[in-house]
């Protein structure tokens, strides 16, 4: 699907790192795992969409080595990656034409104050991560999550600033995908917690794939219930038909006994 553009145009994602090691803010077991949990509970209302989690995204022309690596974001209108050998190393803007619909930053102490907009931008340096979603890429939604206070906040994109959005109830509703962003307590791959997690309309946890093999098991085995009572009752009436019709078979013998023609009467 991706090929290396001809020589002394911009480079693509083939030419441009994957990885820094020195990069600050790498991922910690949280890190790792919180962006699984969006990555399996996104079922957005749109066609085509991509996910990437800790994977670096090139956003400067200019500049073509300067990226930001954001815990979790959504793209609206470009399609996942089908096959191993489409499977994005990095998300080039550029090359994709797309700029992300959602960004998600999952806190560390390395990393807040940048995450939240606190930090000035040092001269010659790359922007920080705050003015390239919000002034350069304009991403509409940018959420963040402290998972040490369980603190959700989520910011929308207003007259090309972020203004912070009041969160009540579930969570906060996107309506362009026709999804929610809210705080789920529960167990998942191995551990109890605060976690982001999306919801449907009715309120609804989207499920992940290890929940829907439950909710898929504990329907068979309803249906197996039901079609074993279903099978029992028959055989109930069955029984009941067959008791009645012997004792219909026993009175007609007892009143023969007694001399009673009750094939007469029933003729009559």
């Amino acid at each position: 699907m991706y090929q290396n553009n001809p020589v002394n145009t911009l480079p693509t994602m083939y030419d441009l790192p994957s990885e820094d090691s020195e990069e600050m803010g790498l991922p910690d077991e949280f890190h790792d795992t919180q962006p699984d949990l969006l990555k399996e509970t996104c079922r957005p209302a749109v066609d085509d969409f991509f996910m990437g989690a800790d994977l670096n995204l090139y956003y400067d022309v200019e500049h073509t080595g300067w990226y930001k690596r954001p815990d979790y974001f959504l793209a609206i209108g470009v399609p996942a990656s089908t096959s191993p050998e489409d499977r994005r190393q990095s998300y080039v803007v550029w090359q994709e034409r797309v700029n992300p619909f959602l960004m998600v930053e999952l806190l560390s102490p390395g990393t807040e104050a940048e995450d939240l907009g606190q930090t000035l931008r040092v001269v010659g340096k790359p922007p920080t991560k705050w003015h390239v979603y919000e002034q350069v890429l304009q991403v509409p939604y940018y959420a963040v999550f402290d998972e040490f206070s369980s603190r959700f906040r989520m910011f929308c994109l207003q007259g090309g600033q972020y203004v912070e959005a009041t969160i009540s109830g579930q969570g906060f509703w996107l309506p362009e995908i026709e999804l929610g962003l809210g705080i789920w307590s529960g167990f998942y791959q191995g551990g109890r917690g605060q976690w982001l997690r999306w919801y449907d309309r009715s309120g609804k946890w989207i499920p992940t794939l290890e929940e829907e093999k439950l909710i898929a098991r504990q329907e068979a085995q309803r249906a197996n219930e039901l079609a074993e009572q279903e099978r029992q009752r028959a055989d109930l009436q069955q029984q009941r038909a067959e008791s009645a019709e012997q004792r219909a078979e026993q009175l007609v013998a007892k009143l023969r006994e007694l001399g009673i023609d009750v094939d007469a009467k029933s003729n009559g």
